[in-house]
């Protein structure tokens, strides 16, 4: 196998690792070049910047994923569409370098017409995928823009994107909600957050339960120090509510601090849970270059 260099390059940062044969990640490294801060024209300076020793072997390949595949960043490599696997994502990369340096597409999906997108998320459930041994089931990856995603025989069927995060900032910097919530959320407060939880999912729409954060506070029935976590619990509770349905486990991939609270979430409603981190990106892109070594 190629000695691989793995590269996550998103909107505000770029990571990257040095993988061996094996799988083992021998080094990472991390900066904040993300694709807003290069130039047009930059990107591969920055490339030689950050992992240029890595690159000068002779035999070294480089996956790079994330937004710099997109039209904003180093040069776009369209969507592959779903149903998408290994094999399909592997023949769609976007080379820029014949046979040493490659894009990574992202996926895309149709719902009633409307089409939804990811870049990069599809490594770490292919990460995840591989990691655990499994070709089946539901991957939910949090963030900004959660995503839902169906696996089925070892290939993304569809996914869903929830802006859970964005509106979860939102609510808390530029709604009246921020008038009575502390300067700074502190640490995740269990009760109050599966609190939300469930009044989100007896509220039936955000657009009624976030005022209860406002109300509860007036009233004086939840103390400050934990409303932030309470309207995460509504916020996380919502996008439970739309799209979980009855579930019997899923696989959490993201951080820490983000997939405990869904962790929580689901397993409030009965759904058991299993977490990954961000080795499940490494082991994607490794994944992907064994699939292009194949014969």
């Amino acid at each position: 196998m190629h000695s691989l260099i793995a590269i996550d390059w998103g909107t505000s940062s770029l990571r990257a690792a040095r993988i061996a044969a094996d799988g083992a990640v021998l080094e990472e490294r991390a900066s904040q070049r993300g694709i807003l801060t290069v130039p047009a024209g930059g990107f591969p300076a920055v490339l030689q910047e950050t992992c240029g020793d890595w690159l000068s072997q002779p035999d070294a390949l480089c996956l790079v994923s994330g937004m710099a595949g997109s039209k904003q960043g180093w040069r776009e490599a369209p969507y592959c569409a779903c149903p998408a696997g290994f094999e399909e994502v592997a023949h769609s990369l976007a080379w820029i370098e014949p046979g040493r340096i490659a894009l990574v597409p992202g996926l895309s999906c149709e719902h009633d017409g409307v089409p939804d997108v990811m870049r990069g998320e599809e490594v770490q459930v292919f990460g995840a995928m591989d990691l655990l041994a499994v070709r089946d089931g539901l991957f939910v990856l949090p963030g900004t823009h959660s995503k839902w995603v169906e696996v089925q025989d070892g290939r993304v069927r569809s996914f869903a994107t929830f802006m859970s995060g964005e509106f979860y900032a939102l609510l808390r910097q530029h709604s009246i909600l921020a008038r009575t919530l502390p300067a700074d959320d502190g640490p995740l407060d269990e009760e109050a957050f599966l609190r939300g939880v469930r009044y989100a999912r007896h509220a039936g729409s955000l657009l009624r339960s976030a005022f209860s954060a406002r109300t509860l506070s007036l009233f004086e029935r939840l103390p400050a120090a934990v409303q932030p976590s309470y309207l995460s619990g509504l916020v996380i509770g919502e996008e439970l509510r739309a799209a979980a349905g009855t579930r019997q486990r899923a696989v959490l991939v993201g951080s820490p601090a983000l997939t405990t609270r869904y962790a929580l979430a689901l397993g409030a409603a009965g759904c058991e849970t299993r977490c990954l981190g961000a080795e499940a990106t490494w082991r994607g892109l490794r994944a992907l270059a064994r699939t292009l070594e194949r014969p």
